[in-house]
Parts: C-alpha cells; sequence; structure tokens
C-alpha cells in the first residue's frame, strides 16, 4: 500500500530501467517444507541497489516467466539480495521453475526494487503473517528492532514444517508467537486487532487471502493509515465504472489512443509503439505506475487503498481503466 499522496513509488533505481541486468543465485537454501531461499549478487560483485523494508524485486526467469518476490534478507548488506519463494502446485509455473530447476550459479533478470509497502514510523507495530506473507516482514521486524521500538509478530501457517524462517525468527524471543494451524487452529485475530485498536500502533499484515479478507472485517472502523496490508493476488474488483471504449492521451509522446471495453490501457499503450515497463499485469506490483495529468481514473489495481485513490495523481495501467471519457497520462 503507497504511503504518500502524489502516489510516486517509494524507491527506484538502475535496474527500473534495464531488463537485461542480472543477478547470479550464490546460494539457495531450504527453510521450510515447499520454501526456498535465494541469496543473489552482481556477477561482478558490485553494490547492489538500497532498499527499505517493504521492497520488492522482479525475477525474469530463464524460463521466461517473471515474478515478485519481497526482499527478505539484510538490507544492511550492499551485496546480496535474500527473496523466498514458496512452492505453488496450481500456481502458473514460476516457483516450479525455482524449486525443480534453478540452481546456485544461475543467473537471473531483476527489476526494482520497488517499495508498495513501505514501514513507516510508530511508537509500536503489530506485525501479522500468514505462511509466506512473512518475507516482507522479516526486514520490517529487523528495522523496528534496530530503533528500539516495541513490536509483536503473530505469524499463522499450515504447519509448523510449512512455515519458513522460523528457526531465523526464535532470536526475538517472545515477540514472535508461531501459531501453526493443525496446533492452535486459526489466528485469533478479533482479540490482536482489538488490542491494537486502542492504541497508536501500526498494523502491518502480509499472507493470503482469507486472512488478509478476515483482518479487513475487523478493522472496518479504524482510521485511514493504521492498517496497512500487501497482497500476493490480486483483489477482487466490482464491475468496471464504464463499458464503453475511451481515448487515452499520452502528454509527451503527442499519441492518442482508444482503449477498447476488453484492452488494457497498457496493451493500448505499448501497441502504440510507447515503452512502458510491466510485470504482473494483476495490478498487484506497482511496475506500470503512470502519472495522470488529467481525467478520472477507474482504479482496478490492489495496491491503493480507497482513501489513497481518491487523491491519487497516479494509476496502475495494467487493470485500471477510465471513468471520463479521456485521460492524460504523462507518457
Amino acid at each position: 500500500m503507497i504511503d504518500n499522496d502524489d502516489c510516486a513509488t517509494v524507491m527506484t533505481n538502475d535496474f527500473d530501467n534495464h531488463t537485461d541486468s542480472t543477478l547470479r543465485v550464490t546460494a539457495k537454501d531450504v527453510v521450510s517444507e515447499g520454501v526456498v531461499s535465494l541469496t543473489l549478487a552482481r556477477p561482478d560483485g558490485k553494490r547492489l541497489p538500497d532498499w527499505a523494508p517493504g521492497a520488492h524485486v522482479d525475477l525474469i526467469l530463464p524460463s521466461g516467466v517473471t515474478r515478485q518476490y519481497s526482499l527478505c534478507g539484510n538490507r544492511w548488506d550492499p551485496y546480496t539480495f535474500r527473496v523466498g519463494v514458496l512452492r505453488e502446485p496450481a500456481g502458473r509455473g514460476g516457483s516450479a521453475f525455482v524449486h525443480d530447476v534453478l540452481s546456485v550459479g544461475d543467473v537471473v533478470g531483476v527489476g526494482g526494487p520497488r517499495n508498495n509497502f513501505p514501514l513507516v514510523p510508530a511508537p509500536r507495530y503489530l506485525f501479522i503473517a500468514g505462511g509466506i506473507g512473512i518475507t516482507p516482514l522479516i526486514p520490517m521486524m529487523a528495522q523496528a528492532d534496530l530503533m528500539g521500538i516495541e513490536w509483536t509478530l503473530l505469524y499463522g501457517g499450515r504447519t509448523r514444517t510449512s512455515m519458513g524462517f522460523v528457526d531465523e525468527l526464535a532470536a526475538y524471543g517472545n515477540r514472535v508467537v508461531i501459531a501453526p494451524q493443525d496446533e492452535v487452529g486459526l489466528l485469533d485475530l478479533p482479540t490482536w486487532l482489538t488490542a491494537a485498536a486502542s492504541d497508536d500502533a501500526k498494523v502491518y499484515v502480509c499472507g493470503p487471502e482469507p486472512l488478509l479478507g478476515a483482518v479487513e472485517k475487523c478493522c472496518v472502523d479504524w482510521p485511514v493509515g493504521k492498517l496497512r496490508m500487501e497482497r500476493f493476488v490480486p483483489k477482487q474488483q466490482s464491475a468496471p465504472a464504464r463499458t464503453a471504449p475511451f481515448e487515452v492521451e499520452l502528454a509527451r509522446s503527442a499519441v492518442t489512443v482508444t482503449v477498447s471495453p476488453n484492452g488494457s490501457v497498457l496493451d493500448a499503450v505499448q501497441n502504440a509503439g510507447v515503452n512502458v515497463l510491466s510485470s504482473c499485469r494483476e495490478g498487484t506490483c506497482g511496475t506500470c505506475e503512470t502519472t495522470v495529468l488529467d481525467g478520472e481514473p477507474d482504479h482496478r489495481d490492489s495496491i491503493l487503498d480507497d482513501s489513497e485513490r481518491d487523491g491519487a495523481g497516479c494509476m496502475f495501467i495494467c487493470v485500471s481503466r477510465s471513468c471520463s471519457d479521456r485521460l492524460v497520462l504523462d507518457l
């Protein structure tokens, strides 16, 4: 979820504009049943771009598949990135490639880091993770710990053996509550969130959609900005605001395109020969974020919340459309 009103991404760097940037896999470790971590470094040994807790990278795999993974390593190590990858049997092949084919010494293309889930200042944090959703929270806990800020992690999963990085988290002692479903049942979200609602803590949540939906139901009356979430899959959207075609003017390119009812703004722009970086094409990664100069976007992404959409000066053109007859974009 983007924290600033002008909808600019929190972080960009030289990787964003070079899809042929490559990193080498320097380590591949099993961190739980079904989860491996990859450690990545530049082949030439040079520094990697800086990043902050909550950031993710695009991995462009040798199979041609692009996937987004949260950075879960040490942000103060300038030479390596670490990501955690869950094997998803019902996925589209990216995680299977990482688990079964990708090996130490192989190279992968990289985009980012980008950060749609920044850790904002607070006197206290409650972190809630479900399964692989632990990955963006690991560097957040390290950052809070470094700054001497009080925090607690509630971490759920199917079984203890399926929950990644548990051994690493043990170093934090009783600030980490491990709650496998086969041992304790579903997370007691009402109790945890009721306690957090009464103070000035910020709550960060990442995990599967059922967990996020359950948290949202508990927090419908919370003030804007207190609850912050990141989704790995698109949130279910209502029908588009309009079904008729609309025009999109690309101000810097002096080109106007027509977006059909069944086409995306991204496709129309790229078909006109204007290059826009994109990755997920689902409205979850933020790669295709574009500034809106005029018109009213129909935001259909899973990044901005309702309050952020009201004042957003951008849109994610892989999924978002238009409420007005015409949009003007800074492209």
